[in-house]
């Protein structure tokens, strides 16, 4: 009697101990394993209620909507993260580049070559990762070369002296360009890519903006220019970065999420070969810079899982930057 007695309180403890994990779920060992899985998840989930609502409330698609956050999104998909039908609308509309000109944007957000650039790196991802046709991905490349300029790189309208995460500015613009044109097919010694390269080695970059964007922009090329102006990047960022563990546009400048991000991106380019970064960091020395910036980039997330806007062009809320930063800040996380 005793041993039946023991056996039912045992599961009608054991019942309690369910629903309760049922009702709060508590971390996983994949959980404990990632420290960023929570800010990541909340991330995702602002994204998620924020791609759509662009289109549903403005007559068109957007760079920052339908660019940076559907590539911070897709990646997320493709790690198990649910997204559910959040991007069905916007990935149709991607996957016809032929009316990405029939896009009515809204004033002061009209330039059609940064939005071609994004609207095709998002679709780059797609096409990654199952959710785009290679046809589709080669039709809009063919709208990239288009706008590319005689010196190889891809200029925008926007006179910003500096890159933001609405902006992107041209060394962004240009690297993320020919990102794009590589995963459509495009070999690297096609004459459009040679062109780029050239124009890509002959960059100073001065501020940590330009050079995180400068060592994406290199990959793992280990030419002697390549080489050297890495080096000078690298110099950058090692001076760069805040006890904080961020980044900001320049090395004296407080930290802030779009340049922490775009900095832990381009040093994260180089863990598979970290004797590109050898000329400033050691392998140990740049796996801390990178989990210093990540630690960073969560500690500036906010209550509702999105991240806040630079403080350029000038102090002030942006819809278009916050929604951006956030599929930056994301994508580096993701690293």
């Amino acid at each position: 009697m005793r041993a039946r007695f023991l056996l039912t309180a045992a599961s009608a403890i054991l019942g309690v101990a369910i629903a309760n994990a049922q009702i709060t779920k508590g971390p996983t060992a994949v959980d404990k394993a990632d420290p960023y899985v929570v800010a990541i998840a909340k991330g995702v989930d602002y994204l998620k209620v924020e791609v759509p609502k662009w289109k549903a409330e403005h007559p068109c698609y957007s760079c920052h909507n339908n660019g940076d956050a559907t590539r911070a999104l897709l990646v997320a998909a493709s790690k198990g993260y649910d997204i559910g039908t959040t991007l069905d609308d916007t990935l149709a509309f991607l996957k016809q580049p032929s009316k990405w000109d029939q896009n009515k944007a809204p004033a002061g957000f009209d330039d059609k070559t940064l939005a071609k650039i994004q609207f095709a790196s998002a679709l780059a991802v797609a096409e990654r990762h199952g959710k785009a046709a290679s046809t589709d991905l080669e039709a809009a490349a063919k709208l990239l070369v288009a706008e590319q300029q005689a010196d190889g790189s891809w200029q925008l309208d926007n006179s910003q002296s500096i890159g933001s995460p609405a902006t992107y500015g041209t060394i962004i613009a240009t690297w993320s360009a020919r990102s794009t044109l590589i995963a459509s097919g495009i070999q690297p010694d096609n004459f459009t890519i040679v062109q780029i390269d050239k124009w890509i080695r002959g960059l100073a970059p001065e501020n940590v903006l330009d050079a995180s964007a400068t060592i994406l922009a290199l990959e793992l090329s280990s030419d002697v220019m390549a080489e050297n102006l890495r080096r000078n990047c690298l110099s950058i960022l090692r001076t760069g970065q805040a006890p904080s563990g961020g980044w900001g546009p320049y090395v004296t400048a407080a930290p802030q999420a779009f340049d922490t991000a775009l900095a832990v991106l381009a040093l994260s380019s180089l863990e598979v070969e970290p004797r590109l970064a050898r000329s400033a960091y050691t392998q140990a020395e740049l796996k801390e810079a990178i989990a210093n910036g990540k630690k960073y980039l969560v500690s500036q997330q906010r209550p509702d899982g999105s991240w806040p806007e630079t403080t350029r062009p000038a102090n002030q809320e942006s819809y278009a930057q916050r929604i951006s930063t956030t599929g930056w800040a994301l994508l580096a996380l993701f690293q």
